[in-house]
């Protein structure tokens, strides 16, 4: 975020809190687990008008690409999205009826999932209404009697617990691809894939293409292809909406960089090639001169069970730049980091390039960020680009900003923290401790280290975001306690560390369980990341009694007894995460998870539920999107971008449905 001395970043935190109305209503609607609030855009009206527009232009190309998200996800996910707003608009019955009232808690679940599945624990939800009063409902939408077959199929795949239960399946052992409900495959098993790509890649080739990133694999007459997510293929009447946007966004880009890489961009869609991919991605990393910036396509692959197709995602921002100081010192020292990193040299960058960071505002969320979204980003992603043209690494700060305000005064750290001393060392230093570990997983951790020569960087398969998120916390956790940080001014003392360390330790063995249920595995990948780190370092430093669980009144902490011992246990084991990354080790990657990031103590997260319930706080949080209007003269010219907070989640998602569905019309 900032630059120089401690006072120069705390000034520009407070610049950033003062910049937005201490009167905003966060929360806009709480069911299930989740509670959904609003964000602020905080130095939007201080854009030029070409900026604005640009960032309306790349608003309504994220947006757009909503129903592709929806039917990754799972293949009937459109069908049950359109039929239960068909029920929503159309019931004229009780409003205080408990079917109607479990109805629309399933429907808010439904569109905050993107699906019929949990965002996070990927399981399906189970409808509290019964069939009889959907049966009902259906019955009477327009043409109901036409739709038979539609109504069996939505009758299975609402009711049936056991069809399509999870989106995406870990299970050790288990075919994944045939247990995941994701929409990625058809037909094919998980070995039927994985040796469809090995006869594809080419392990002499140092510049490979994400296989896999934008298509469907299927089989087709006894043949295994794929079909790409592209203009004339598959998804295309929303891709050429999105292309639309772009290509009138490319009309006010920034500059002649910025506007060359939304045309490739474009190009990439409308061709499917992964070349041109890489090309847009070089070209997207390497222009950092613009104050407008946007994700826009298929990212991130923790939607794919076996790790290589990307979920549709978007989102607009623009620099923060006061904000930024912090982030641009930490990238401009980038090669100290590496080189000092506790790792085997083979594994280390001897020239780290082109590492970006910045401080991000919002404009939008959208697709696999919408309505949960990430706190901070690194890409792009292809361990080879990172390697010879650099990365981009943002920390979403007005996103992090409305975490903290709706946080305050909940009580969960003087419920679960060890004694008083953990929770001032949190109080005082907890917001500046954990903003840096973001910057430093994100700016250097992901943009750290190397592949071996002729490491398939698919090669840990399902385990390979698990693997990849911890090696990105352990690099963060080691230098956040590195004096470094204090000479450069960016903490005021070497107490500052503690704070993100006990918190890190405390939330992964015990306080994130509270996202579990009863019973469950651990499955998400930066769910397990953070156990399989916080799990091993306590196992092994048990000798030195370097953490340990405490009992008093019958409950049970958290206590770190060294922390200097701790962050050497950090070293050793990302030591050993980059070793297994740069090495390819499956197996090895393999047993670090399962053994340490994927059981749960049954005791212990019946005792942290308990608490937990007691403190009446969602586990989880999303957002609805501010809404951006144009403002024309009367010759058709947009004049100004006008933004409003007004919309609440209903309403939002409804006019989403309407305005932003082109595969379900």
């Amino acid at each position: 975020m900032k630059k120089l001395i401690l006072a120069v970043a705390v000034t520009a935190l407070a610049t950033t809190a003062m910049a937005q109305n201490n009167d905003f209503d966060y929360t806009v609607d709480r069911f299930a687990d989740i509670e959904v609030l609003r964000y602020q855009v905080p130095g939007f009206e201080e854009l030029s008008l070409q900026q604005k527009e640009l960032v309306y232009y790349l608003t309504e190309a994220a947006l757009n690409g909503r129903d592709i998200l929806f039917d990754q996800n799972c293949k009937y996910n459109l069908m049950v999205r359109q039929t239960l707003e068909e029920i929503y608009r159309n019931y004229r019955g009780s409003k205080t009826d408990k079917d109607y009232i479990a109805f629309e808690k399933y429907l808010k679940q439904v569109w905050f999932g993107n699906g019929i599945h949990h965002h996070y624990s990927m399981d399906k939800f189970i409808p509290e209404f019964s069939k009889d009063f959907f049966d009902k409902q259906f019955a009477a939408l327009p043409g109901a009697k036409k739709r038979a077959d539609e109504k069996k199929v939505l009758d299975r795949v609402i009711f049936d617990p056991s069809f399509m239960a999870k989106r995406v399946n870990q299970a050790d052992g288990e075919d994944l691809i045939l247990t995941s409900a994701c929409n990625m495959y058809e037909g094919v098993t998980q070995k039927e894939v994985e040796d469809f790509y090995n006869n594809l890649k080419d392990t002499t080739d140092l510049t490979p293409i994400s296989w896999g990133l934008n298509c469907k694999v299927v089989k087709r007459n006894g043949k295994i292809v794929e079909e790409p997510y592209k203009v004339g293929g598959l998804y295309s009447k929303a891709i050429e909406k999105i292309v639309y946007w772009l290509q009138k966004a490319a009309t006010v880009a920034e500059n002649e960089g910025q506007r060359a890489y939304i045309n490739e961009l474009i190009k990439f869609y409308q061709t499917g090639s992964l070349k041109t991919f890489d090309d847009y991605s070089i070209m997207w990393a390497e222009e950092t001169q613009s104050d407008v910036d946007f994700i826009n396509g298929f990212i991130e692959s923790y939607g794919d069970p076996l790790g290589m197709t990307g979920s549709w995602e978007g989102m607009v921002n623009f620099k923060d730049k006061a904000a930024s100081r912090r982030s641009k010192l930490i990238s401009e020292n980038a090669q100290y980091f590496e080189s000092n990193s506790p790792v085997d040299n083979r594994f280390k960058k001897k020239n780290v390039k082109g590492v970006s960071a910045k401080v991000i505002t919002a404009a939008i969320l959208a697709g696999d960020s919408y309505p949960s979204t990430p706190i901070g980003i690194n890409l792009p992603n292809s361990n080879w680009i990172r390697a010879a043209h650099g990365s981009k690494s943002v920390s979403i700060d007005n996103i992090t900003d409305a975490y903290n305000k709706v946080a305050a005064g909940t009580g969960f750290n003087e419920e679960f923290a060890y004694s008083n001393v953990e929770v001032e060392l949190m109080k005082k230093y907890l917001d500046l401790a954990d903003a840096l570990h973001t910057d430093l997983h994100e700016c250097l951790g992901h943009a750290s280290g190397q592949l071996l020569p002729g490491v398939d960087q698919d090669a840990l398969k399902a385990y390979g975001s698990s693997l990849e998120e911890g090696r990105a916390d352990l690099f963060a956790l080691y230098y956040l306690a590195d004096p470094k940080l204090v000479e450069l001014g960016i903490f005021p003392n070497m107490d500052t560390y503690k704070a993100e360390y006990y918190k890190y330790i405390m939330n992964g063995l015990m306080t994130q369980l509270t996202r579990i249920v009863p019973g469950k595995d651990i499955e998400e990948a930066h769910m397990r990341n953070r156990k399989f780190i916080s799990e091993w370092c306590y196992q092994h430093g048990k000798k030195d009694n370097v953490i340990e669980y405490v009992k008093r009144d019958g409950k049970t902490y958290v206590r770190i007894n060294d922390y200097e011992k701790l962050r050497g246990l950090f070293a050793q084991l990302l030591a050993e995460v980059q070793r297994i990354k740069s090495e390819g080790d499956y197996e090895a990657g393999r047993q670090l998870v399962e053994t340490y990031g994927v059981k749960v103590d049954p005791a212990i997260h019946k005792e942290v539920l308990a608490r937990y319930e007691g403190l009446n706080i969602a586990p989880y949080k999303g957002f609805v999107n501010p809404i951006y209007t144009p403002v024309y003269d009367k010759n058709g010219k947009i004049t100004d971008i006008k933004i409003s907070y007004t919309e609440n989640y209903i309403d939002q998602m409804l006019r989403y449905g309407q305005d932003y569905s082109p595969l379900t019309r």
